[in-house]
C-alpha cells in the first residue's frame, strides 16, 4: 500500500513545512493549518462546523461529532504554535443555522480557544453572516501585511492572496498504488489552504477549477499525510 513516509529518522522533521508567498514566510502544519510567524497568527480554512447536524436535518446520517473533532484539532494547533491570533478563511460554519444547532459544550470549547487571543472570521458562501454567539469579529476579507486573506480565491493570475473554498486535494500514484489526501497548493504568489474541518472532502488540484488560478504549470503541492506534511512533485500527481 502506498504511504507517504519520511526518510529522516525524526518524524517531527516532517510535521511542518516552510512555505513562502510573495516573500512572506509561513509554516504549513500537517493538521492543515498555516502559521504566520511574523503575525503570530494561525490561519485555517473551511472548518464547516455543524456539517453533520445540517445533514441530519435533511435525513443524512453522519456521526454528530464533527464540530468537537474539528475544534479539538484546532485547539491542538493553536497550542502547538502558541498563536496569539486565529484567522478562519470562510465557511467556518456549514450554514447560517449552525448557531442554533451547536452543542453548549462545543460552544464553550470554542470560547476557551478564543480566550486571550484575537479571532477573525472571514465570511464565506456557507456563512455570509457569523452569529455573535461565535465571538470574534467578522469581515468579508482583510488585508494584512500586504496580503489579501479571503474565502474564495479571485479568478485570474493575481498575487498576494491566501484563500480557501476549493478544498484542494492531491492524488498521488506510485508503484501501482494511489493515495489521495488534502493538500496546500500554491505557486509562491498565492496559496490555497486545505479544508480543516471534518467530513469536508476535497477537489483534485488537477481539476479545471484550479487552472484559472495557477495555469497549467508552476504548482507546488504539499500533501497532508498521517505522519507528516510532504512536498510532492507535480509530475507524480494524477487525476481522479
Amino acid at each position: 500500500m502506498l504511504q507517504l513516509k519520511p526518510e529522516r529518522f525524526d518524524l517531527d522533521d516532517f510535521s511542518r513545512q516552510p512555505i513562502e508567498v510573495c516573500g512572506r514566510t509561513f509554516v504549513a502544519d500537517q493538521s492543515g493549518a498555516l502559521y504566520w510567524p511574523a503575525e503570530r497568527a494561525l490561519i485555517v480554512a473551511d472548518l464547516h462546523l455543524e456539517k453533520a447536524s445540517s445533514g441530519a436535518s435533511r435525513g443524512r446520517l453522519l456521526p454528530p461529532y464533527d464540530t468537537r473533532a474539528t475544534l479539538l484539532k484546532l485547539a491542538e494547533a493553536v497550542e502547538r504554535f502558541k498563536a496569539e491570533a486565529v484567522i478562519a478563511l470562510g465557511d467556518s460554519l456549514h450554514d447560517v443555522g449552525a448557531a442554533e444547532r451547536i452543542a453548549g459544550d462545543d460552544l464553550d470549547l470554542l470560547r476557551f480557544i478564543q480566550d486571550d487571543r484575537d479571532w477573525l472570521w472571514i465570511t464565506g458562501n456557507h456563512d455570509p453572516q457569523i452569529d455573535a454567539r461565535f465571538g470574534g469579529v467578522s469581515r468579508a476579507e482583510v488585508e494584512l501585511s500586504g496580503l489579501m486573506l479571503r474565502h474564495v480565491p479571485y479568478v485570474g493570475r493575481i498575487t498576494h492572496e491566501l484563500a480557501g473554498h476549493l478544498h484542494p486535494a492531491a492524488r498521488l500514484s506510485m508503484h501501482g498504488h494511489t493515495l489521495r489526501r488534502p493538500c496546500f497548493v500554491g505557486n509562491g504568489l498565492r496559496l490555497v489552504l486545505p479544508a480543516f474541518g471534518t467530513f469536508t472532502g476535497g477537489l483534485n488540484v488537477l481539476d479545471d477549477a484550479f487552472e484559472p488560478l495557477f495555469g497549467n504549470g508552476g504548482l507546488a503541492v504539499w500533501m497532508l499525510g498521517t505522519e507528516g506534511l510532504y512536498p510532492v512533485a507535480t509530475r507524480q500527481l494524477c487525476v481522479d
